[in-house]
């Protein structure tokens, strides 16, 4: 199945290939952006590091309503066990909120 597969892949890339009506455009109409023209800044230097904890907090909250539902379905049929598991879980978020808080991710600037 893996080579039958693999043997397609490659058929349909010759044919693509062969079918095309224009070669690689020259570099100016390959840029990523700004309609061919040089990016003035690096990617990475546009976003400034204060904004990463409060994306860690975001993902933990959102973490936490996204099983939370789920786990009050497990929780009527396991019990305890369950209660045991979420507990665990909201331990290790409630860290994530900690640092974030201790980072100052809660401060506006």
């Amino acid at each position: 199945m893996a080579a039958f597969l693999g043997a397609f892949a490659v058929a349909w890339a010759a044919t693509a290939r062969s079918l095309a009506t224009t070669k690689t455009p020259a570099w100016p109409a390959r840029a990523p952006f700004l309609a061919g023209g040089l990016p003035g800044t690096h990617a990475w230097s546009r976003f400034h590091a204060r904004y990463y904890p409060m994306t860690l907090v975001f993902v933990a909250f959102e973490m936490e309503m996204m099983f939370m539902y789920p786990w009050a379905v497990v929780f009527v049929r396991e019990g305890v066990t369950a209660l045991a598991d979420i507990g665990v879980f909201l331990g290790l978020l409630s860290l994530g909120i900690l640092y974030a808080w201790r980072e100052g991710a809660f401060r506006w600037q």
